[in-house]
């Protein structure tokens, strides 16, 4: 079968576990049905009642380890919650291996992720082989045992559709998909997986070889390992590691020890193990041997966050503890502090900080030298072993491992020859795919030459092109006489077939200032002159917007410039009017944190392409303020527009949706749970794959563009639910004050909130217009901005990133 014909509407998931059931969720959540299968529960697993309803054919019982986990996965909150929405549940069916397995002759897609022993592997797969379609993907979530062996008994055909996609926990979160081809895997289906899982499951591929481990485990366990070791020789603290190891190095923040009690202590030292057992030349193989300290914690069970004691846990009165090593005793953690740490972080970005740090002079400079040249040693040496590319290998680790920058970008930042040099007088042996290399007068592992990215090639000794992905639009790429028009906090973009692009790019996370209200109306101006057809809100950065400048207002107030702000308010009122009004479709494309007056404009464009991942809310109350930037009005508006009858029996319910958010702050943890809370609409589009977004988001904008299309006028029949209602908001915001959930503040600010969605001094039945709607919003903007108790929580705010609830 083709790339171009196959597709994945359903798939089957044998195994339920952590990893099992993970893949399931975000698999529904992607939108494919699930059936997800176990193993009949054991004798030891029931009681003798269950035993016999079991042997009776009880299927409730016969399922109850996959009920069982399915049931699990939907008590996870945040900030990890497994389901994009609860509702994606509704996609997974259950049952178990011995009454069901023939079921997956109707899957699409088969991914095993049962227990990683060989030999229950291989029984599963002679199963799956006998009821499986004759097109039926199949595959194994190993995170590193054999691909070829595990099928070796197999039909050819099975092995023709066979083939490794090994997740990376948590599946929902983490980008990582490594695919590990058999050898008689068809082409055209790693062609096709590679596809399907970057733009419907949103995931970053690697191609890995079918080596123990694969790319990212086998280069992070030998990480953690050296870590270890030199942490032992250099006789270190464990929290001291983790603040050389963290952002310093260029690793996620959780650095190395935080990281492996993430993962589980237990999984870590089966990984290393796997290493040990698997890969006798591995020219470091007695260094993944773990510690002793390390076996003894796995014998104590302290297996990390799992057991609530790993390498770090909390004492009485939540103490922050951290093991010592050496004693096997918490201890209390310390701040530690090095002059290398402290010039790397002044350094500017991820390769200047940590070309300072192994450049240093004091104890954790050598330290995170040696871990670096040894780490950097041992991945040129796994090339072509475990991959083929440097670039396959830095993806592993930065998707993997949440490293910013993989180890070949490190070298590269920190200077090929030169550290090369620095490694050859200190006895360390380089590997010759280096050496060559550099002989060959070829400095970097990475250059761009006309706009064309290169890597270069270990085995063939020379540069190739990167294949870049078409859906990826990367603004900082752009020809600079692409940009339209531009100013401090904005610029704007011509990407092409008659789309403008907006990027805000303001300091602070993209904030809402007065450049930004000023592209804004640039913007339409140049939409509603025909210059283009569609436009694009968004951009490449983490976050979307975080909302207004928090600073700029508080240095207005310290200034006794108050009245300053009433008219900026109401030109991001105009400015985001005209944009929900404009005769051209804008579209925004969201990621990351989408906040307030970010949040807002959003809601004032005519379609949101939302990465999975936006967090969306508007969040004002937590500085004391309300949104008055329409955003208010637009959650009243969006609360009763479906609502067919509006006034039978009564609006009330659906405006009370819009006022528990608001006054709450609540926030939507993700795209799909921000529709649910009605900060977008269930119309709006989920994207999986965040960096898809901006492509995504202008095809989007030109299939609007292409019909007929008309923003309609601004609504002055917005219907209300009056002092009613008002009164209703207001009683329950003093039941969450006396149930301590509310402080006094939080009343007096609800209670605006309500008289505004209430529709002012109306009653149920009455209407109100959007325009009236924002001059409310503005009118209690700035009264609660006069306050004492609001400039006190925009100052703590801005001073420790954290809400005051006075």
């Amino acid at each position: 079968m083709s790339a171009k014909t196959r597709e994945i509407k359903k798939a089957a998931v044998l195994g339920s576990g952590v990893m099992g059931m993970a893949i399931a969720s975000h698999l529904a959540g992607c939108g494919i049905d699930v059936l997800l299968l176990d193993i009949v529960p054991f004798d030891s697993m029931l009681s003798e009642k269950e035993q016999a309803k079991r042997d009776a054919g009880d299927a409730k019982v016969r399922n109850k380890l996959s009920n069982a986990a399915l049931k699990m996965a939907l008590k996870y909150k945040p900030p990890q919650p497994a389901f994009y929405s609860v509702k994606d549940a509704e996609r997974i069916s259950t049952g178990n291996f011995d009454d069901d397995l023939e079921k997956i002759g109707d899957c699409d897609w088969v991914v095993e992720v049962v227990v990683e022993r060989m030999d229950i592997k291989k029984q599963l797969f002679a199963k799956v082989d006998k009821y499986r379609g004759a097109n039926t993907i199949v595959t194994s979530n190993t995170s590193g045992l054999s691909i070829e062996t595990m099928v070796e008994d197999c039909s050819t055909e099975l092995k023709r559709n066979f083939l490794g996609t090994h997740f990376f926990n948590p599946v929902r979160f983490m980008k990582l998909l490594e695919i590990i081809p058999h050898p008689q895997t068809d082409p055209e289906l790693l062609e096709f997986m590679a596809e399907f899982c970057k733009t419907r499951l949103g995931k970053g591929v690697i191609h890995a070889k079918d080596t123990p481990n694969f790319i990212a485990n086998r280069i992070g366990i030998h990480s953690i390992c050296l870590t270890m070791q030199k942490m032992m020789e250099h006789d270190l603290r464990i929290d001291e590691v983790d603040v050389i190891c963290g952002k310093p190095l260029g690793n996620a923040r959780s650095a190395v020890f935080k990281t492996a009690d993430l993962v589980g202590l237990d999984t870590m030292r089966h990984v290393a193990n796997t290493v040990y057992d698997l890969c006798t030349d591995d020219e470091d193989r007695e260094l993944v041997k773990m510690p002793e300290f390390v076996d003894k914690m796995v014998e104590n069970g302290w297996l990390g966050r799992k057991a609530k004691s790993g390498f770090y846990k909390l004492g009485p009165k939540r103490a922050k503890l951290v093991l010592d090593w050496k004693t096997m005793e918490y201890i209390p953690q310390e701040k530690a502090s090095f002059d290398s740490v402290s010039n790397a972080k002044e350094a500017g970005g991820t390769g200047a900080r940590i070309k300072a740090l192994v450049n240093g002079d004091d104890k954790a400079a050598k330290f995170a030298w040696e871990i670096m040249a040894g780490g950097l040693l041992y991945a040129a040496n796994r090339v072509p072993e475990i991959a083929d590319t440097v670039l396959d290998v830095d993806n592993g680790m930065c998707w993997g491992f949440n490293r910013e920058i993989g180890p070949f970008a490190a070298w590269d930042a920190i200077g090929v020859r030169e550290s090369v040099e620095r490694m050859k007088s200190e006895g360390y042996n380089i590997p010759a795919n280096v050496s060559q290399m550099l002989e060959g007068g070829n400095e970097t592992f990475y250059k761009e030459e006309n706009g064309t990215r290169y890597q270069y090639d270990l085995v063939k000794q020379e540069y190739v092109a990167i294949e870049e992905d078409p859906n990826i639009l990367i603004l900082k790429k752009l020809p600079a006489q692409r940009k339209v028009d531009g100013n401090d906090g904005v610029t704007l973009w011509d990407i092409g077939d008659g789309v403008l692009l907006y990027e805000m790019h303001t300091p602070k996370a993209n904030a809402v200032d007065a450049d930004t209200v000023a592209m804004q109306n640039r913007a339409v101006d140049l939409l509603e002159a025909g210059k283009f057809e569609a436009m694009v809100v968004g951009n490449n950065h983490e976050n979307f917007c975080v909302g207004a400048n928090l600073m700029v207002v508080l240095m207005a107030i310290h200034g006794g410039q108050l009245e300053q702000i009433e008219p900026f308010i109401h030109e991001f009122q105009k400015a985001n009017m005209r944009m929900k009004y404009c005769s051209k479709p804008i579209v925004a494309a969201t990621s990351g944190y989408v906040f307030g007056g970010g949040c807002e404009i959003v809601q004032h464009c005519h379609k949101v392409v939302g990465a999975a991942e936006s967090y969306i809310g508007l969040v004002e109350v937590g500085v004391g303020l309300i949104p008055a930037g329409g955003g208010t009005k637009e959650m009243m508006l969006r609360s009763v527009e479906n609502v067919d009858n509006p006034f039978n029996p009564t609006l009330l319910p659906y405006v009370r949706t819009a006022f528990q958010n608001i006054a709450t702050a609540e926030v939507g943890t993700g795209f799909k749970r921000s529709m649910e809370a009605g900060y977008v609409r269930t119309t709006d589009i989920m994207e999986p794959n965040a960096e898809y977004r901006l492509t995504r988001a202008k095809q989007v904008a030109l299939s609007l563009a292409a019909g007929p299309f008309d923003p309609g006028t601004p609504r002055e029949d917005i219907p209300v639910v009056g002092e009613s209602g008002t009164a209703a908001f207001t009683l329950a915001a003093i039941s969450m004050r006396d149930s301590g959930w509310a402080t006094e503040y939080d009343l007096h600010i609800a209670k605006k909130l309500a008289y505004i969605l209430g529709g002012g001094s109306r009653f149920e039945g009455q209407t109100i217009s959007e325009w009236e709607i924002l001059d409310m919003e503005r009118e209690v903007f700035m009264s609660l901005l006069g306050e004492e108790k609001t400039q006190e929580r925009i100052q703590h705010m801005l001073m420790t990133r954290k809400p005051l609830r006075n």
